[in-house]
């Protein structure tokens, strides 16, 4: 009996991890420039963390976590999310001591949700996100979202689409939270189990149900935005105002409402709108989470960050066709014909690799012919062809597959001379 893949998992092989690579590379280098720098956490953390953090009311706690005791009884959980492990970092480090705030990470790694594989949704799928923790002015909210779009953007992208609503400060919710009860209660009953339940723990949640969705209480029920107080509707106005000053195109919808309890105040998701791109069009969410440092234990730091699907963001590349840069080929390919060349060719290649170039060789013991075709495939740029002959005249023949044009060097000055012509 084989053993297969476990369900909801996935294989990314040559060819395609190629396409991972550029992203976490382009990633990276954003990062750099709008000065995030990287943090990597463990995979598994105490299951309080995410039970305090993301809440015990979401999906995700009550669903979705892969939780198991370890060997000494304690309860740990695959981390479903990255927001509540870095700031646990934050605060375990005590990192709101450092010299420069707000404190700007970024990660990049695997996640795990139990939840039911289809197109765009894995059981462990890989997450790149940020966190800006450590400042309330609503400038790094417009910061946080412009890094995220300029990195859809900088691939390519062009069907995007940036929804953005506010869930208030705490006054704000209250007021919201007590209006949702009174809307919802009589019918209650109509609604879902895990609606039900919500329902006084946390009425908002209701509004983020997919399997009630379509009720009619849904489309009419009250707008956090008309319960927004002064403070909070002046902190939105100024991150539309920034996002309007850095040429971001945004729409605003009130019924936005993100997926886990820590969020106040800016909410966004970037949505891909190419066509047949498939039902799951968020390519990443994020938002404000005031008051989630106290919550695990640490001092008033306030935060913003997102995290987006690379899986979902190569989907949307193929989705609009877009054609990656992608290193396609090796510089040089070796071709050896007579044992001696062919031992020569092992410290040679051994060289080119070393003065930075990518570079291969027959491994098979096949025809000269057969390695010109195994070079083809490799899709090499150039060709050095060594044989018994060239060997005892110190010579070495290096072809352009490009041009055809065929160059003599001697061995001794081969990556000199390669270098040159790799150049020219």
């Amino acid at each position: 009996m084989s053993i297969r893949i476990p369900r909801g998992t996935q294989d990314i092989l040559p060819g395609e991890v190629e396409k991972w690579q550029l992203i976490e590379d382009k990633a990276r280098e954003l990062c750099e420039r709008f000065q995030y720098r990287e943090i990597r956490t463990p995979i598994f953390e105490h299951t309080e963390l995410f039970l305090r953090s993301v809440g015990d009311t979401t999906d995700i706690v009550q669903k979705e976590m892969y939780t198991f005791e370890d060997r000494g009884g304690r309860s740990l959980t695959l981390r479903p999310e990255g927001t509540a492990s870095t700031v646990r970092s934050f605060v375990e480090h005590k990192m709101y001591g450092d010299a420069n705030q707000p404190v700007k990470l970024y990660y990049m790694g695997p996640m795990f949700r139990y939840e039911r594989p289809q197109a765009g949704r894995f059981r462990q799928f890989v997450q790149f996100g940020v966190e800006a923790i450590g400042s309330a002015d609503p400038a790094i909210d417009a910061e946080v979202i412009a890094l995220a779009m300029s990195l859809y953007q900088s691939m390519g992208l062009k069907k995007l689409k940036l929804i953005v609503n506010s869930l208030g400060d705490k006054e704000s919710r209250t007021a919201h939270r007590e209006a949702l009860i009174n809307h919802f209660q009589p019918r209650i009953g109509e609604f879902c189990s895990d609606c039900q339940n919500r329902l006084e723990k946390n009425p908002m949640r209701i509004l983020d149900c997919k399997q009630d969705r379509d009720h009619e209480l849904m489309t009419s029920a009250p707008s956090i935005i008309d319960y927004l107080n002064d403070d909070s509707k002046v902190y939105f106005e100024r991150v539309q105002k920034y996002l309007q000053n850095l040429g971001i195109d945004f729409t605003v919808d009130p019924n936005l409402v993100r997926g886990l309890d820590y969020y106040n105040h800016t909410a966004f998701e970037i949505m891909s709108d190419s066509e047949g791109f498939g039902a799951i069009t968020t390519l990443c969410g994020g938002g404000r989470y005031n008051g989630l440092t106290e919550e695990i234990g640490g001092p008033e730091a306030p935060g913003i960050g997102f995290a987006l699907s690379i899986e979902r963001f190569i989907a949307a590349l193929e989705a609009e066709k877009v054609e990656l840069p992608l290193n396609k080929g090796v510089d040089c390919y070796l071709v050896s014909l007579g044992e001696e060349a062919k031992d020569y060719t092992v410290g040679l290649l051994q060289k080119l690799r070393i003065a930075g170039f990518s570079a291969e060789r027959d491994y098979l013991d096949r025809k000269i012919k057969a390695q010109f075709k195994a070079a083809d495939r490799a899709n090499a740029k150039f060709v050095a062809v060594l044989g018994e002959d060239e060997l005892k005249a110190n010579k070495i023949n290096v072809k352009s597959m490009e041009s055809g044009e065929q160059t003599e060097v001697e061995l001794d000055l081969f990556i000199e001379k390669f270098t040159e012509l790799y150049k020219s």
